[in-house]
């Protein structure tokens, strides 16, 4: 008896868990490449639009719908000669929103693929990320 309340227990601990994947963010990241702005929402309500940087000519950003794989606070690019990305939140593959010092060309395209934000606004971008968790959390990158 106590063995099949443990596998019960057990399936009902993995059965929770897995629904979680499926939930609805509670944080949403939405970049519009054709408007080069991110308008970051919680629980509906618009937090910010700040403006960003995507792809520039020859470069690709990806669209799609992504809950972020991994933060990093500092990461440095290997394939851009060691590149700083403060703040970085990768989605998809090696591609990332993260801050950057080229701050002068934000609200036009001008990344290899990542989406680049002001390093205050990614700082608070990560630290949101941080507060809700990453399964709350899902990034959308549009047209």
């Amino acid at each position: 008896m106590k063995r099949v309340f443990l596998a019960v227990a057990a399936m009902a601990v993995i059965t929770w868990a897995l629904a979680g994947e499926g939930r609805a963010a509670t944080l949403e990241a939405r970049v519009s490449i054709s408007r080069q702005e991110m308008t970051v929402t919680h629980r509906g309500r618009v937090l910010h639009r700040w403006p960003v940087s995507t792809a520039r000519k020859g470069y690709v950003t990806p669209r799609g719908r992504w809950r972020p794989t991994r933060m990093h606070r500092m990461w440095h690019s290997r394939k851009y000669d060691m590149a700083p990305m403060p703040h970085s939140i990768f989605y998809y593959r090696g591609y990332a929103i993260h801050g950057t010092d080229a701050v002068g060309k934000l609200g036009r395209p001008a990344s290899h693929g990542c989406v680049r934000l002001h390093p205050d606004n990614a700082a608070r971008l990560f630290s949101l990320v941080r507060q809700v968790g990453p399964a709350a959390t899902r990034i959308v990158v549009v047209d």
